[in-house]
């Protein structure tokens, strides 16, 4: 038996409280009983375990911070709890720990030191767009962010196309939510007609939009406000 904690990479949801309709009850029900989190932001973090109802009342519950902004070297300490045998809950802002989040040095550094890691089921906007576009998803490649600076982002964008072309491969990437409306202007402005173009915006919500139609069939249609809303960006050559 282990003499180290168990390291639970616990899955949020995408933007309001609907708990019960995208997160197991199995998941709930472990997650409440957990003392020690570390999380990517305390704000959200405490609002989220408010929501499920943890045992112990949120302000007894211990928040280690785990963002863009920790220094790499200070990542070990927040083992401390696992290796003296503390289970601990790993959490995003959004959808699932470790996908295009800060957490995976946690889990690379917890695999060192042979902390069991347990992923635990539930939203990831990435995945959920992917089944959700008709695009191909036996081949796919999440890319993050692309370049902010225009012309970067543009060429950034015909290297993608390129690669899609040439591999059969979905391309997968996002965009802070106040630059998604330069983004579609962007990719429509950039990418051949025939690409398709699936935009997932607020996957999981009440205001959901999923969509995948040709450039040529964006430029014709009435564009999507994405302002300020999380969308995913998939492109198939």
């Amino acid at each position: 038996m282990s003499k180290f904690g168990t390291l639970y990479l616990v899955p949020v949801t995408l933007g309001d409280d609907n708990i019960t309709s995208v997160l197991p009850p199995d998941v709930v029900s472990i997650v409440q009983k957990l003392d020690v989190f570390i999380v990517e932001s305390e704000k959200s973090a405490r609002h989220f375990l408010s929501t499920i109802k943890t045992l112990k009342p949120v302000r007894e519950l211990v928040l280690h911070l785990l963002n863009e902004h920790t220094d790499d070297k200070d990542v070990s300490v927040l083992l401390k709890p696992l290796l003296a045998g503390q289970d601990v809950g790993l959490m995003s802002d959004a959808g699932c720990p470790g996908i295009a989040d800060p957490g995976a040095k946690l889990v690379a550094l917890a695999h060192q030191k042979n902390i069991k890691v347990i992923p635990f089921v539930g939203p990831s906007s990435i995945l959920l767009s992917l089944m959700a576009s008709g695009l191909n998803g036996q081949q796919f490649a999440f890319l993050g962010y692309l370049p902010v600076d225009k012309q970067a982002r543009n060429l950034r964008l015909k290297e993608i196309e390129k690669r899609s072309l040439t591999h059969k491969e979905t391309q997968i990437f996002i965009e802070t939510p106040y630059r998604n409306q330069h983004m579609l202007e962007a990719i429509l402005s950039t990418c051949h007609p025939n690409t398709k173009l699936c935009i997932a915006c607020n996957i999981s919500l009440s205001t959901e939009m999923i969509a995948t139609k040709t450039i040529a069939s964006w430029k014709q249609s009435p564009l999507p406000d994405l302002h300020k809303r999380p969308t995913v960006f998939l492109l198939l050559a």
